[in-house]
């Protein structure tokens, strides 16, 4: 006896098998059973497969050289006299700066293409740094960009290099004159105390002097005063200038 019921889990004699857990989505009623479930044939998406794969290609590739695009149109290498600048992105902007001072080593590179064409990638790395800091990528002409590089980084040392000298010279001259100004100064201080020394000494000489003559009048006026008051009395003796004698004098009676 062959059982001619529907198959609720799919067509058994096609290729497509609907499992239970695939309907997941449908929501039955209650005494409502699945009778038959199935989908589209997964080889119908063959037509669709032969037609899209190199339209796919194509897009890709189209993707590709739109985004190259992009991207050279919108990077930028400057080089000035002080420093090195990189602008990169496209939706967003990234810019790069390097001071030619922090520069240890310039480089460049050209693939066999690139050498077919004139273009290559100058490297500089800096002092202190982990490998390369910046590259200016498929730059035409890179020998002659590395070249002026190092030839303005060159400049610039010997330019610092002349300013240290001159600076040093400047410095010297300074410090001369400051210890030219020191020492004169120094001499007039000295010159100042030695004078003011030479004034006090020379009020001390005079006030000792003057104490020196107002000592002798005091004395002499003494001893005048003392020959002046003395008396003569009995037996008392005057000098006879004449003789140089002490003559007795008599006293009245």
């Amino acid at each position: 006896m062959t059982d001619s019921s529907p198959n609720p889990a799919g067509n058994a004699d096609g290729p497509n098998t609907t499992s239970i857990d695939d309907l997941e989505w449908l929501s039955l009623e209650a005494g409502e059973e699945i009778v038959w479930a199935d989908g589209p044939d997964k080889r119908t998406l063959l037509p669709s497969f032969l037609v899209g794969i190199p339209l796919a290609i194509v897009l890709v590739g189209i993707l590709i050289i739109v985004s190259e695009y992009l991207r050279v149109t919108n990077t930028a290498y400057v080089v000035t006299n002080r420093a090195l600048y990189r602008k990169t992105g496209v939706l967003s902007r990234d810019v790069k700066r390097i001071e030619h001072e922090k520069v240890q080593d310039i480089s460049y590179s050209q693939s066999a293409l690139g050498t077919q064409f004139g273009y290559g990638t100058v490297e500089v790395s800096t002092a202190g740094g982990s490998g390369v800091e910046m590259s200016f990528k498929s730059v035409p002409e890179p020998r002659s960009v590395q070249q002026l590089i190092s030839e303005l980084i060159e400049r610039e040392h010997r330019e610092e290099a002349s300013d240290r000298t001159k600076t040093d010279v400047l410095t010297e001259i300074r410090d001369e004159l400051r210890a030219i100004r020191t020492t004169l100064e120094e001499s007039d201080a000295a010159g100042s105390n030695a004078g003011l020394e030479g004034v006090e000494s020379a009020k001390a000489v005079d006030r000792d002097s003057f104490e020196w003559s107002n000592g002798d009048d005091s004395a002499s006026d003494d001893d005048s005063a003392n020959h002046g008051d003395s008396p003569s009395r009995d037996g008392a003796t005057s000098r006879d200038d004449s003789t140089g004698r002490d003559e007795p004098q008599s006293s009245p009676r």
